[in-house]
This record gives C-alpha cells, structure tokens and sequence, in this order.
C-alpha cells in the first residue's frame, strides 16, 4: 500500500489513494487506528481512503472520501482533510493546478487546488455548504456553561456535515482543553466537535478545538467555518473572516454555501508492506 502524509495548519493526515493503489484495499477502522498510531504506527489524526466512484452513476466525481478519526471511529467531513485529498489526487494526477469533485458522507464538495512547482505546498479552496442547525443543547451542558465561574460565555451547535459546538469565551487559551472538550462531548449522543473562541481583532477569531475522535488538534476547518457562522450570527464578524488556530490560520467566506481557503503541505509518501 502507497500513501501519502499531508497536513492542513498540523492537522495531519494520512490519505490511500484507489486511483494509486487499485480497488482491492481494505481501509477501515482497524487499519486507521493502526497507521494513525504515533508510536506504533505512521502517526496522524485521521486516515482518510480516496476510493473511485464505484459506478457510472457517480458522474462528475472525480474521488469518494472516507475519513477515519485516529481511533477508528467515522467522521463525515473535515475541511482541513479534505484539502489535503485534494492535494494528494493532484499530485497523483501529475498537476499543480484542478478542480475537485469530492463525495464525501456530507454531500459533494467543490475543490481548487493550486500547488507550486514541487507539489509540496498547496493552496485548496473548498465550498463547504451552508451551516445547519445543529444538535439540542443537553441541560447539563447548559448549566455548566452558564456557571457562575464563565463570565461571558455564549455557546450555539451548528451543522457542518458534522455536528459543532461552539463556545465563545473570553481567552480560549484559559481553557482547560483536556478535560472541558471530552466532558462536553460526552454530554452529546453521536458525540461532537467544540470550539472555543474569542475574537482576536477586526474581522478575526481565535479558536481551540476538541474534535471529536480525535481530542486536541491543531486546527479545525470545519470548526473554523462553524465558529465563523456563529460569530457573524451574533455580529462579532463580518462576512469574511480570518481565523487563527494554533497550528495556523484559515479564512472562511460566509454565505449560501460557506467557502474555506486554507493551505495543504505534503510531508512524506510511505509504502506499507502487507497493511
């Protein structure tokens, strides 16, 4: 098996290829939890499997994204995964530049990728869809927020092809993220994403996220296009906003369909004998 590590502001992933490796591969689970291991394995927070279309009745799709969280579990979408797929098919393909269809579990997912020469670092602009409402709010999770102890904090849940609960807070960085983004999720049936954030500046949110499956990464793009939504909602925002992650920052475009600019580098290709 051939496959490729990219990652999106040091989300990492790791994406397997049909249109590389043939149809016969088994991606699951398993074998996520396996590659995705940091000592065991080749270390990342999700395996993400580019199948080809499995019939004529896919036209138009030039790849079906499966995306497996690092503990094995399924994810219906991840913007920053996404766009390294996109990196990886271009690369596959032998061009700096395209323009993507993805199926993924959320729906269809419009693609540009613009890569240098060396096909190292890519710029990938994805249209993601428009926010939904998200889950109920379980009472617990109501109460805690409104504690005494968080001055200041307002919470919504949004739909991004996977579900998003977004916290604004006065200094995310004051957020106990190990123990808050577990207990929050626990709290939601299908479990869920949590972003703290805070306005950083004109147009500018700072975010920490607990993703689901996957606990602290280094950045979110479905988080960040969920926060986005949430903030320009509540008008701390207007309709194009930056916003700054620790691993980096993305920018979101807000409308009918919610567009994500972000980068993609590609850090190595691997061979996995018998995986």
């Amino acid at each position: 098996m051939q496959l490729t590590k990219h990652h999106g502001l040091a989300n990492d992933f790791l994406v397997v290829l049909d249109e590389v490796n043939g149809r016969g591969l088994t991606v699951d689970g398993d074998l996520a939890v396996r590659l995705c291991d940091r000592r065991t394995g080749v270390g990342a927070d999700g395996l993400i499997h580019g199948a080809l279309p499995a019939d004529d009745s896919a036209e138009g799709i030039d790849v079906v994204m499966h995306l497996f969280n690092g503990d094995g579990s399924r994810a219906e979408m991840s913007g920053n995964g996404i766009r390294c797929l996109g990196q990886a098919l271009a690369t596959a393909r032998g061009v700096n530049e395209a323009v993507l269809h993805v199926a993924t579990d959320a729906g269809v997912r419009r693609l540009q990728v613009e890569q240098d020469d060396a096909q190292r670092s890519a710029t990938v602009s994805v249209e993601m869809g428009p926010a939904g409402a998200g889950p109920s709010v379980p009472a617990e999770v109501d109460a805690f927020l409104a504690g005494a102890e968080r001055p200041g904090t307002r919470a919504a849940t949004v739909d991004m092809g996977n579900p998003h609960l977004v916290v604004v807070v006065p200094d995310p960085t004051h957020i106990d993220l190990a123990s808050e983004g577990p207990w929050l999720e626990k709290h939601f049936a299908e479990g869920i994403n949590v972003e703290f954030i805070a306005p950083g500046g004109a147009d500018t949110l700072v975010l920490r996220v607990w993703e689901r499956g996957a606990g602290i990464t280094q950045a979110c793009g479905t988080g960040a296009c969920a926060a986005a939504h949430v903030a320009h909602e509540w008008g701390l925002v207007g309709a194009r906003v930056r916003v700054d992650m620790p691993g980096g920052s993305a920018e979101v475009e807000l409308g009918p369909s919610i567009t994500l600019i972000g980068p993609s580098t590609h850090v190595a290709t691997i061979e996995i004998p018998d995986a």
